[in-house]
């Protein structure tokens, strides 16, 4: 490790390992984007990554510098030798505009990660904060491609036809000139699936589990978090032992009691066993929210008169607010995607959830883009209110994990 705390050894290294995941990140997203081949070479990737690392740490980070890596990239691409290699049948717009983001976000993102590197012995300092730049520049580009590769396949193949897929299921390029006609899945799925039922249907349920889960949640939690009984402790750590059993294991049981009492295929039933699986990890986020709140401002409102319920509505609720919305999110989230138990219990198509409805998408007999716009319309209402309430949800996870 000694051996690399040179600038001269270290810019290399790390330009030709950015080189690598650049290439392969920008040509997968082109091919994605346009429908054309275009692929990494790896040698070259390696050759030219190394050449741009020790350039930048031999003269000195600046735009000059920066311009002339980004141009040298952008040449050999196009003349079939630099670390992007480009398909016969890739347009020219294409190429050169793959060509110029890898040139570009190549040269000034590894001046930012070699900054400060010089040609010489590095410190301790200075080499590790260059390795760390490095690596969450890589983390960011990992993570976000894991995420956003299969939803955008998803979106894509959702606005394409069948004769489209068939001809090249691989071109998740699209045709912006169809206009409105991109969205005939869609369309088909509500007036030929009955699509709109199964939002109504999940969506009710998940409102519904929220509201019995709070309604139990709440007062159990408070009651860990502030009163005093005989196996309140034994109680509190054994909260979450429900989700030891896989539900798999639970999976034959409630199907035969369901059965035997006329709950299955009916969505009471769904209501009535879904809170089972929320209520647990209700209770766990809810008394720690709790357990931080000061205990003197319920004993003063205990001390003016008001009863302990009263206290839990007028005071304890009030300042609980973050926490609540964030398991009331979370349980929503549960409710809204849950499948085994929708599989296992709904038969009626009337009575489908939104994960049910989508799975009885999953035929031979129903093209593909079909099952790729229900999963959308699953996908995205959720991923919208997540986005949309996500710093209620952070609030409330960590408001309670500090004692004030």
């Amino acid at each position: 490790m000694s051996s690399l705390r040179y600038g001269y050894i270290t810019g290399p290294v790390l330009g030709a390992l950015w080189m690598v995941v650049l290439s392969t990140t920008v040509s997968v997203a082109m091919s994605f984007a346009t429908g054309d081949a275009f692929r990494p070479s790896i040698l070259l990737s390696l050759v030219w990554g190394a050449l741009g690392g020790g350039l930048i740490v031999a003269m000195g980070r600046n735009m000059m510098i920066q311009a002339v890596i980004a141009v040298a990239v952008i040449a050999t691409v196009m003349i079939g030798f630099g670390p992007m290699v480009t398909g016969d049948n890739a347009g020219m717009f294409s190429s050169i505009f793959g060509a110029a983001v890898l040139g570009g976000t190549f040269a000034v993102s590894l001046a930012v990660i070699l900054t400060d590197i010089t040609p010489g012995e590095l410190t301790r300092h200075e080499f590790e904060a260059a390795v760390i730049r490095f690596l969450t520049g890589f983390g960011y580009i990992f993570f976000t491609a894991i995420v956003l590769i299969p939803f955008y396949v998803m979106v894509m193949t959702s606005l394409k036809n069948q004769a489209e897929l068939i001809q090249n299921p691989l071109d998740f390029s699209i045709d912006l000139s169809k206009g409105w006609d991109l969205f005939r899945s869609y369309d088909e799925l509500f007036r030929q699936f009955n699509f709109g039922t199964y939002l109504l249907n999940s969506f009710i349920i998940s409102v519904l589990t929220v509201f019995i889960t709070l309604l139990f949640a709440i007062p159990g939690a408070y009651a860990v978090a502030r009163l005093r009984f005989r196996g309140r402790a034994a109680f509190s750590r054994s909260i979450l032992l429900i989700y030891m059993v896989p539900m798999i294991v639970l999976a034959l049981p409630i199907y035969i009691a369901f059965s035997m009492t006329g709950l299955r295929n009916s969505l009471g039933g769904i209501i009535m066993i879904y809170p089972v699986t929320t209520i647990p990890v209700a209770l766990y986020m809810l008394q720690g929210y709790f357990r931080g709140l000061p205990a003197e401002v319920e004993e003063a409102g205990l001390m003016d008169g008001l009863s302990r319920l009263k206290v839990i509505w007028k005071i304890t609720l009030p300042l609980s607010l973050p926490a609540l919305a964030s398991v009331s999110l979370y349980v929503f989230m549960i409710a809204w995607n849950e499948f085994l138990l929708a599989f296992m219990l709904l038969d009626d198509p009337t009575k489908f959830t939104l994960t049910r409805g989508i799975a009885s998408l999953n035929s031979s007999e129903i093209p593909r883009q079909h099952l790729m716009a229900g999963s959308v319309i699953a996908t995205v209402p959720i991923m919208a209110l997540f986005l949309g309430l996500e710093k209620f949800m952070t609030k409330g996870l960590t408001a309670g994990s500090v004692k004030g």
